[in-house]
């Protein structure tokens, strides 16, 4: 738990992936269209990933990922973000906490 804390609190967005998942690209694609770049983890590609994904699972991310943290806190995954998308929560959202500035 205190590893997911640290890295979901490294920028003021970051993303739990995994690189062979397409709704992980679709949320990571999202993101970098709106002018965000956040810090990314591909749970397939690093140490201890499994440990990782266990913990989102616990914090009650199903599936995994994507698992995005906006502002240290864990917003949801792909139905989540797609949906704050939408009805057009997710700017202001990521503006609040500086990670667009338009």
């Amino acid at each position: 738990m205190e590893r997911v804390t640290k890295l979901a609190s490294e920028k003021s967005v970051v993303i739990f992936s995994k690189s062979s998942c397409c709704m992980s690209h679709t949320i990571k694609t999202l993101f970098y269209d709106l002018g965000v770049y956040p810090a990314v983890h591909e749970l397939d590609d690093i140490p201890r990933g499994c440990e990782i994904e266990q913990t989102l699972l616990r914090l009650g991310c199903n599936p995994s990922v994507p698992a995005v943290f906006i502002g240290g806190e864990l917003v949801g995954g792909a139905n989540k973000i797609m949906s704050l998308h939408l009805n057009r929560s997710l700017i202001p959202m990521l503006r609040q906490v500086g990670a667009l500035w338009v």
